[in-house]
């Protein structure tokens, strides 16, 4: 049996896809959990998310149309991914905003941390969550003594820690743990079991099973004669505690008024905006270089579900690796992973042999007589609609992830990665390969119905998920909701572009999908998981995408049986959609969209 041949002319075009995503990878998807690290919410990750994508709608037609009217494809492609690399790695430097973690020490009896006045429902709820799981959460917890005595008599009594104040230190114990004559400052690690978490009232109470001194054994921490009550800050390994317990050091802190949270802000529109112009004119430039054969782009592009998919994985795996024994997650090894892969995709990049020949004398008129049919309008809904389910998901599964994890994160990195890796190997890859035999046999309009259906059945399965672990089967639907859909997408405004606006068109296609779609859906979603949770976000819009998917179809039926209306001018070929029956009798995607 004879080899299949390779086109060495597109090993370039593969090459890129594979380590730019490969780049993107160990770092894009983290950024919201990241930035919760960082010390911002959740509804200010919500709305950072919904206004970037404006910027990349922005970015894309509008260096799209300068590269076509320049003929400088390549150039941008280049700079751009060069900017991303920057933007990215630069991230890593950003400060955190200043936070505290009031709690109270209450000893008696029995000890707890105690903290009151925190009416976000969403962080009660998810340690509510937590509480139900057979898990320990770990807190270094500080302490001021002051000149508080009695607590003194009860470290030596009780605690038998020897802390200068002891009227018979010779009495206690061997080896007991000692504080340094003078200190007003009681510093150890608490062991909370989140079984016995209790809240009353407007206060949380976690029961403090052992108390760990520096260099010294638990302890049981109980105060025999009278209740003490201590000022503490702490740092727990567990972000719904965390969540429940930080606050901004600064009691009048607004977001907008914060440095950290603009140089944050700022470098992200760097990223996105470059990536999005990467992504757009790379797409050009790929269909360009295939030719007469579009249906092979889902061969090429599925080298970037590759790339995303290992390294992502290999990423999630390292950072859990090198986070060990620490209270937050380290994820430098990631940022210059980021920074490898990505200078070598503009290397590779560098080998394309692709120039562009055609330059459309009036792209504006060009561009604007495609979006004249009341089909291609109806494309551009569904872009806009699978674009809002895209930015929750692209936003929040992995929070919502970590809340279904609750104590246990020691691992989450790691099942983050798993998971991805799942969406690209088992459902990217495969879907990207066989995406122009799936569209020629169902067309292009079963095809949108499916993705949206598709949407719909992943969501209400993400919103009835107890165990984080049963997401992995979920995310092989990756493979429709993104797969299929970008393949979809980027074939059919290839077709529709007139020779000379390919960057144009793949500009503004994708423009809309993030520009609107994406936005708002990073808005809602942050609205509704702060208000709610990531169980009920997902299961409303879950159910709306099988609504929508099925008023998809029943449109576009009665679209078919109407006459065809195609915009016309001199020198211009339109195109309209294929049915299914049209596109079964085609040889490929070019022929899917046919001109009349």
């Amino acid at each position: 049996m004879a080899c299949p041949s390779v086109d060495k002319n597109l090993l370039p075009m593969k090459a890129h896809y594979f380590l730019f995503n490969a780049g993107s990878a160990p770092i894009v998807p983290f950024l919201p959990v990241y930035a919760r690290q960082l010390g911002f919410s959740s509804f200010v990750v919500g709305n950072t998310y919904a206004v970037l994508p404006i910027f990349g709608m922005l970015s894309k037609p509008l260096f799209g149309a300068i590269s076509d009217y320049f003929k400088q494809q390549k150039f941008l492609f280049l700079l751009f991914q060069l900017l991303s690399a920057i933007a990215l790695f630069t991230i890593q430097f950003l400060p955190e905003v200043p936070t505290k973690s009031p709690v109270e020490f209450h000893c008696h009896q029995e000890s707890f941390l105690v903290m009151c006045n925190n009416v976000d429902p969403a962080a009660i709820d998810r340690v509510e969550k937590a509480s139900l799981q057979n898990g320990t959460v770990l807190c270094k917890v500080q302490c001021e003594i002051g000149n508080n005595s009695s607590f003194y008599e009860d470290l030596c009594s009780d605690w038998h820690v020897n802390n200068g104040y002891c009227k018979n230190p010779e009495a206690l114990p061997a080896g007991s743990p000692t504080i340094p004559v003078g200190s007003k400052i009681l510093e150890m690690t608490a062991e909370l079991p989140m079984v016995h978490y209790v809240r009353q009232g407007n206060c949380s109470f976690f029961k403090v099973h052992n108390a760990i001194l520096p260099n010294a054994k638990p302890l049981n921490p109980y105060c025999d004669v009278t209740l003490q009550k201590l000022q503490c800050n702490a740092v727990c390994d567990n972000s719904a505690v965390m969540d429940l317990i930080t606050r901004p050091a600064d009691d009048n802190y607004s977001p907008a008024l914060s440095y950290q949270f603009w140089l944050f802000f700022l470098l992200l529109i760097v990223a996105w905006s470059s990536m999005a112009v990467v992504g757009s004119v790379g797409d050009a430039i790929c269909f360009g270089m295939l030719g007469d054969k579009p249906n092979h782009y889902g061969q090429q592009r599925l080298w970037g579900a590759v790339g995303w998919g290992l390294f992502t994985l290999i990423a999630g795996v390292l950072v859990d690796e090198l986070s060990k024994d620490k209270f937050k997650k380290d994820y430098t090894i990631a940022f210059y992973i980021v920074v490898i892969n990505v200078l070598l995709s503009i290397v590779v990049s560098y080998q394309l042999k692709y120039s562009q020949t055609h330059i459309s004398r009036n792209i504006l008129r060009d561009v604007g007589l495609m979006f004249s049919e009341a089909r291609i309008l109806i494309f551009i809904a569904w872009c806009i609609i699978v674009g809002i389910n895209t930015g929750m998901l692209w936003q929040f599964l992995f929070w919502h992830l970590e809340d279904l994890a609750g104590v246990d994160t020691k691992w989450i990195k790691a099942l983050q990665g798993l998971a991805a890796g799942v969406q690209c190997f088992g459902g990217e890859l495969p879907f990207f390969f066989l995406s122009g035999w799936i569209i020629k046999r169902l067309g292009h309009i079963h095809v949108m119905t499916l993705v949206l259906l598709s949407f719909g059945v992943r969501f209400i399965l993400y919103s009835v998920l107890t165990n984080p672990w049963m997401c992995l089967p979920i995310e092989l639907l990756q493979g429709v909701t993104f797969g299929l859909f970008y393949s979809t997408m980027a074939s059919y405004a290839s077709i529709l572009s007139v020779p000379g606006t390919e960057a144009t068109v793949q500009g503004l296609v994708g423009a809309v999908f993030e520009g609107v779609g994406v936005s708002l859906g990073s808005f809602i979603g942050g609205v509704v998981f702060y208000a709610y949770s990531g169980a009920v976000m997902f299961g409303i819009f879950g159910g709306l995408s099988i609504v929508l998917a099925i008023l998809h179809a029943v449109i576009q039926h009665y679209l078919s049986k109407q006459p065809t209306s195609p915009s016309r001018d001199k020198g211009f070929k339109t195109v309209r959609y294929a049915p299914p029956n049209e596109a079964n009798e085609t040889c490929d995607d070019q022929q899917i969209l046919t001109a009349t």
